[in-house]
């Protein structure tokens, strides 16, 4: 079927959502309902009536545009939200990319035997209780004690942030009761890495999205003074957590090469001069393709940081944050894919996602599938997050000839 996007008009749209939330430090920064961030809902809203979709916005903010048929819903769709001074393209790209599919498809008047639906979901990046706070309030799959007594990454309970809303944890807890049946849900992504440009490669075909499981631990020691209490007495909780950095990375860099571990946030404790430290909490994450990995990994890194803290006179301690099992792409939208790159003229290869996305999420009541377009060096989630627009325009004109592949 001979039929493309407007790529001048998604390309606009992207450059106008970007205007929203602008900070002082040429980044984006819309974390979900942040006052930015629900003006940005707005402005979709607006566009999704103006392309004479079906527009509903469910109880946890998610919004979504449907062009209505008989059978199981086909979903394409990303997020809005950003992380703190973050990029442009990152989820952006997704939802528009979505839009503008279903609006040529509209404008065209084609007739699909299936209903097709753009989905936005509400903060992905985790700024509020965990990732992916839309998505699962969308398949049902969130605890009410999380709600009631999260904290956000900014410190302010997660209650506190609803008020300024529409939005109640009653609301977001029913959220899930509006879902419709799903057959498949897809999605369009910057890659955030550098493989594709390396590679020279216009598009990627996403076979495996990682799991990744979040903890917050601490190591405990004792306090002291730092120019009294000699070296070999001491009971440094710091140097227990730099211990444990170096060696935990030298495990998975020699034992899981390609699996992937960090820790992001490190606080001291008392954090003063001429104190040695007591307390060192940190976070720690470990990624992997391979819910067998993940599983290894966890029994050996915890192992290691108590042999540590044992070794040095410390205590260690850890619980789980978040937690997402790897999910693998079915081989009947990744033929589909192939298939029509073959007949776009697109050249393409296949690879992991090392990030998490909704369509993670959605995975479990449909089949998932992503497409992925090159970033400019593997930059994301900063103010120099870029793209080729080009690379985009293909990139969604196969979104949009897959969606019909399925769709018919």
């Amino acid at each position: 079927m001979d039929i493309k996007i407007n790529f001048n008009r998604l390309k606009e749209d992207i450059k106008a959502l970007s205007q929203i939330g602008r900070d002082p430090n040429s980044g984006i920064t819309r974390p979900s309902y942040s006052k930015t961030d629900l003006e940005a809902q707005e402005w979709l809203k607006e566009k999704i009536k103006g392309a004479d979709l079906l527009l509903r916005q469910d109880g946890a903010g998610n919004i979504f545009g449907r062009l209505d048929g008989k059978g199981k819903t086909i979903m394409v769709g990303s997020h809005i939200d950003t992380v703190i001074n973050g990029g442009m393209f990152d989820g952006s790209v997704g939802v528009l990319s979505g839009l503008e599919c279903l609006r040529r498809i509209k404008e065209e008047g084609l007739q699909l035997s299936k209903p097709l639906e753009v989905a936005s979901f509400v903060d992905e990046e985790g700024n509020l209780v965990g990732d992916f706070l839309g998505s699962r309030a969308f398949l049902g799959l969130l605890e009410r004690e999380t709600l009631e007594k999260g904290l956000t990454q900014f410190g302010i309970p997660f209650i506190e942030i609803l008020k300024g809303t529409e939005f109640t944890i009653d609301s977001i807890m029913e959220a899930h009761q509006q879902r419709p049946d799903l057959e498949a849900f897809l999605e369009i992504h910057i890659e955030q890495g550098p493989v594709l440009e390396t590679e020279n490669k216009t598009i990627g075909i996403v076979d495996c999205i990682a799991g990744k499981h979040y903890r917050w631990c601490s190591f405990l020691g004792k306090a002291n003074h730092a120019g009294t209490t000699p070296l070999e007495l001491r009971h440094d909780a710091f140097l227990g957590l730099a211990d444990f950095a170096l060696k935990s990375t030298q495990y998975v860099a020699t034992k899981h090469y390609g699996n992937m571990i960090t820790i992001g946030k490190v606080s001291v404790k008392p954090g003063a001069f001429s104190i040695v430290p007591g307390q060192a909490d940190f976070s720690f994450e470990y990624r992997s393709s391979s819910k067998e990995t993940l599983q290894e990994l966890e029994k050996s890194l915890m192992a290691l940081a108590e042999s540590i803290a044992s070794t040095r006179g410390l205590k260690f301690t850890s619980k789980i944050m978040d937690k997402t099992d790897p999910v693998p792409i079915p081989p009947r939208i990744i033929n589909i894919m192939k298939e029509e790159c073959e007949k776009l003229g697109y050249p393409f290869m296949m690879l992991p996602s090392g990030a998490g996305h909704d369509a993670q999420i959605v995975a479990s009541v449909a089949e998932p599938g992503m497409i992925f377009i090159p970033c400019v060096d593997g930059i994301s989630h900063s103010p120099l997050e870029m793209i080729k627009w080009e690379d985009l325009e293909k990139g969604a004109n196969l979104l949009l000839h897959v969606l019909l592949k399925i769709a018919s």
